[in-house]
This record gives C-alpha cells, sequence and structure tokens, in this order.
C-alpha cells in the first residue's frame, strides 16, 4: 500500500467516525477500542489510530492510553469553552470581513440567508439540525458572514470551533416550536452585517454564539438561536 493509499484510508476512517460523532450514531463517552472500531468501520488499525489521532486534535475524541480512543464527553464547561473561544475569534473575523468585504461578499450573505429561510419555511418538519440539508444550509450562512476575512487560518478555526459546537445545536434546537425566530435571528445578523454597523453586529454574533449555552444550560443570558 502506498502512502497516499494510506492516507486516503486514514481520511475516509476520520470523516466516518466523525460523522457518526456529530449525528449522535456515537454518544457522549463512548468507548473506540481499536480492534472493534476497525472491525466496525472496515480500516486497519494502523489508519484507524491514525484517524482518531486527527479527531483527538480537534477535540472530538480522547486518547485513554494504551485501551484506544473515547469519544468526548459533552458538559456545560466544554459548551462554555467552545463559546468563548468561538466568540473571540468570530468577532474578529466578522470585524475583518466588515472592513474589506465587497459586493460579492455581501451578495453571499443575502444568498446563504435566502436559502436558508427558504428551507424552513418549505421544510417545517426537518428544521433543525440533524438535518443534512439543514445544517449544511446554516453552516455556510454563518461561513458567509466571515468570508471576507482574509485569513484562511481564521476561516478554518471558526469552522472547527462551529462543528464541535454540532451536538450541542441538536440539543438547542430541540427547543424551538417554530421557525420565526430562528430566521428572524439570522436576517438582524444579515442586516448589521451587510450594513457595516460595526459595533451592533458583533455584539449580535456574540449573544447570537452564547444563546447554545443560554438553552442548553438555562442559567439566564439570551434566548437566540446560534
Amino acid at each position: 500500500m502506498t502512502t497516499a493509499d494510506a492516507d486516503t484510508l486514514t481520511e475516509r476512517a476520520a470523516q466516518r467516525i466523525e460523522a457518526d460523532i456529530l449525528n449522535g450514531a456515537l454518544a457522549p463517552d463512548s468507548r473506540l477500542g481499536i480492534t472493534q472500531t476497525a472491525a466496525r468501520y472496515g480500516v486497519g488499525a494502523t489508519p484507524l489510530r491514525e484517524a482518531l489521532s486527527r479527531l483527538a486534535a480537534r477535540g472530538l475524541v480522547n486518547a485513554i492510553g494504551k485501551r484506544g480512543f473515547r469519544v468526548q464527553s459533552v458538559s456545560r464547561e466544554d459548551l462554555a469553552d467552545i463559546v468563548r473561544v468561538r466568540t473571540l475569534l468570530e468577532r474578529e473575523a466578522l470585524r475583518l470581513s466588515m472592513a474589506a468585504g465587497d459586493g460579492a461578499w455581501e451578495g453571499e450573505i443575502v444568498a446563504a440567508l435566502h436559502q436558508l429561510r427558504r428551507y424552513v419555511a418549505h421544510n417545517p418538519r426537518g428544521f433543525g439540525e440533524g438535518e443534512p440539508a439543514f445544517n449544511d444550509l446554516h453552516k455556510r450562512f454563518h461561513a458567509s458572514l466571515i468570508a471576507a476575512c482574509g485569513s484562511p487560518r481564521l476561516i478554518a478555526a471558526c469552522s472547527t470551533l462551529y462543528d464541535e459546537a454540532y451536538r450541542y445545536r441538536r440539543l438547542m434546537m430541540a427547543t424551538f416550536t417554530g421557525y420565526e425566530e430562528f430566521v428572524r435571528e439570522h436576517e438582524i445578523l444579515a442586516e448589521l452585517t451587510i450594513g457595516r454597523s460595526r459595533e451592533r453586529a458583533e455584539a449580535q454574533l456574540a449573544a447570537h454564539i452564547a444563546s447554545t449555552l443560554a438553552r442548553v444550560y438555562p442559567c439566564g443570558g439570551a434566548d437566540r438561536a446560534s
């Protein structure tokens, strides 16, 4: 097997395991023994270990010595940390995007919002994290806000943190009884961003991100959809 073939196997295994973690097929704290997990995903032990190591670097699994790996747990402390770091990075990315964004950037925000709004209006039963089409549109909108920041690393870091919050967003979305409030939150974000209302846009984004924590672990604060 060539190095390229091994890397392809590793990446495929990582993608499949990541998908199962994010969609709940692999529950938080589930043990990922090498032998059992290799059999489950039809991959050898070596590429599997590399795949799990990559996921550990992304905070989705934890190494437990010679016993293999375990799916990352969920907790208020973990979500609070994600929210804290995501807020810091996305506020900066949003600030840079508002300073540098052009008409094409504004157009992508409008298009992403339209697609998201149209989907939830026509698919009320599919509204929420867990539906692949909704997930893609929701992430596309958030990515569009910061796409003009000029930093590929910043964009990648924000994408990773967005994905790490996925399991928590699934819990949050279950608290909504309709899509109108959700859509309005995103409309406000788009309007403030395109209008270059810097302070208001950054504050709205921060509250928007923090709402996942407020809804999943109620302790006061804004009650919005991130």
